[in-house]
């Protein structure tokens, strides 16, 4: 059993089983981001039954995240040594029995158990952010990653961008950084070479 650090940044990712897409259409990606919403808003949520969901606002902040059609991934901060697998958990766990009851499927929808990478350095951390948010071709429009939390003061309060954004000057920079990224291309080549047995 893997063991996890606490207060450690962690890239966490996971793709379909045999690369089979694990959204189909816009609903898929929404309910994906409804279970993020209801595990890491700043408040627990509660069923129409008042049933209270699992809960891990308190232990662990998503800095960035991106839904691709076949997978996934997700840039976390984390308080305690368990707070990362506790939440996914709960998220494999409850995405898959919607997406086999809705798709009339059975088995497991992702391959495995989920990757996670512990970022160790500063240089890592500077450029994983970028590296998740520029998955999608058309990144700047993209509509199931949390880019538009960086440019918005008014972004969801269970994305918390605020401590990739302390390494920037102002949202701005962080739109150029963004769109300078053939410049600084080594650090995300070697980011894709990490996964390239997994994606």
């Amino acid at each position: 059993m893997k063991v996890y650090a606490s207060e450690q940044f962690y890239h966490v990712y996971s793709r379909g089983v045999a690369k089979e897409p694990v959204f189909r259409d816009a609903q898929d990606y929404e309910y994906f981001i409804h279970l993020l919403k209801r595990y890491l808003s700043d408040e627990p949520a509660t069923s129409s039954a008042r049933v209270k969901y699992p809960w891990y606002g308190n232990r662990i902040e998503l800095l960035a995240f991106c839904l691709m059609q076949n997978h996934i991934h997700m840039l976390i901060y984390q308080y305690d040594e368990k707070a990362m697998p506790d939440l996914m958990k709960s998220l494999m766990t409850s995405y898959g029995m919607y997406f086999n009851l809705r798709h009339k499927r059975v088995g497991p929808v992702f391959q495995g158990r989920y990757r996670a990478s512990r970022i160790s350095s500063d240089s890592y951390l500077h450029h994983i952010s970028r590296y998740i948010h520029l998955n999608p071709k058309e990144w700047r429009t993209y509509a199931y990653s949390s880019l538009s939390s960086y440019y918005s003061n008014n972004s969801e309060e269970w994305i918390k961008p605020g401590r990739i954004l302390e390494l920037f000057n102002s949202p701005d920079e962080y739109r150029i950084f963004m769109s300078d990224y053939e410049e600084n291309k080594q650090m995300l080549d070697e980011i894709k070479w990490e996964l390239a047995s997994d994606l």
